[in-house]
């Protein structure tokens, strides 16, 4: 067995898109700031050095225009893998990504595939302010044709975007901006992972978090906190929101009879509503307890710095929703 090696989100990031365009010649990156200023988050330094102009492409200020031209390249049979500086700035790609990348395929009963992939920073806590700091991942989960992956471990970040260039359908990464700076263990062995599936990240018997993204390592680390408590929390992983896997989440649920769903998102129509609706449908008898969801407050992300940080969720509020359904022992 291998030593794991420690590297950055970023880092991860930045080794996938490198395997990626050294093993398929039809594979490029494109976007805005990509090439010569190495990607507004620094994932894509040093790659118009390596892979020449033709293969690394500054494009304008133009989202629905340059994620047009990746839907064409798809169809064409390239593999083209479009960066979108952020997920606010998506919207104004959102023409092609609806109604042509994920509608194609279905159009014209499979005659066509459209092989892209989009990536972009989602999130919230760097002051970046409302334009650039909200979480939208759960808008385009509830688009058929698509398939969103949310990395929250480095281990996903380096290994979800070979598993997103090899599905004939197009998938969209949403990569947490805060993530990008954390370091973690890369196990050399693992080699692939598969855009299917959640994780339990940690195991429990009181209660289960489900959560992903940036809110993953904040229930981690409330998890450990309500261990001093007596209270063992197990935290599922969704890992992807489209296809949503529910089963991981109901045989979790199943085990623990108590569930606090944390996401970043906003609560209205958000991603934790969905996973609420289909607990209520499928495992309502298997609930001790109501469900408890912590969210982004239902505000555009301020600027100031504790006014994020009241936005967002955090460890005291995932702790705070698990004292009141779980109870106390002794």
């Amino acid at each position: 067995m291998n030593a794991p090696l420690r590297l950055t989100y970023r880092e991860a990031c930045r080794q996938a898109l490198r395997d990626a365009l050294s093993a398929d010649p039809r594979t490029f990156v494109m976007g805005e700031d990509v090439g010569h200023y190495g990607g507004c988050y620094g994932v894509t330094k040093g790659l118009l050095e390596e892979f020449g102009a033709q293969r690394i492409i500054d494009t304008p200020l133009a989202e629905n225009g340059f994620t047009g031209i990746g839907v064409g390249a798809a169809l064409a049979g390239l593999r083209p893998i479009v960066e979108i500086m952020t997920c606010n700035f998506s919207l104004l790609a959102l023409d092609q990504i609806m109604n042509n990348a994920a509608t194609l395929p279905h159009m014209t009963g499979g005659q066509f595939a459209v092989p892209l992939v989009i990536r972009m920073a989602t999130g919230g806590g760097r002051q970046l302010a409302a334009q650039h700091s909200h979480s939208l991942e759960g808008w385009y989960a509830h688009i058929p044709g698509l398939k969103v992956a949310v990395p929250g471990t480095v281990e996903d970040a380096r290994h979800m975007l070979a598993a997103a260039l090899a599905d004939p359908n197009p998938v969209l990464i949403f990569e947490h901006i805060v993530l990008y700076n954390v370091e973690g263990e890369l196990d050399p062995d693992v080699q692939a992972v598969d855009l299917q599936h959640a994780r339990v990240r940690r195991e429990g018997r009181d209660v289960t978090l489900v959560t992903y993204g940036n809110s993953l390592p904040k229930c981690l680390q409330a998890a450990t906190e309500l261990v001093a408590q007596g209270i063992e929390a197990e935290v599922v992983d969704l890992r992807m929101l489209r296809p949503l896997d529910m089963e991981t989440v109901l045989a979790s649920v199943s085990r623990t009879r108590r569930v606090v769903i944390v996401d970043e998102g906003w609560k209205s129509g958000s991603v934790s509503a969905e996973i609420a609706a289909r607990l209520a449908e499928d495992a309502l008898y298997e609930l001790d307890a109501p469900v408890r969801r912590v969210c982004g407050r239902e505000v555009p992300v301020p600027y100031a710095l504790h006014l994020e940080a009241a936005a967002l969720p955090s460890v005291p509020d995932i702790v705070s929703a698990v004292r009141e359904i779980v109870p106390v022992r002794g």
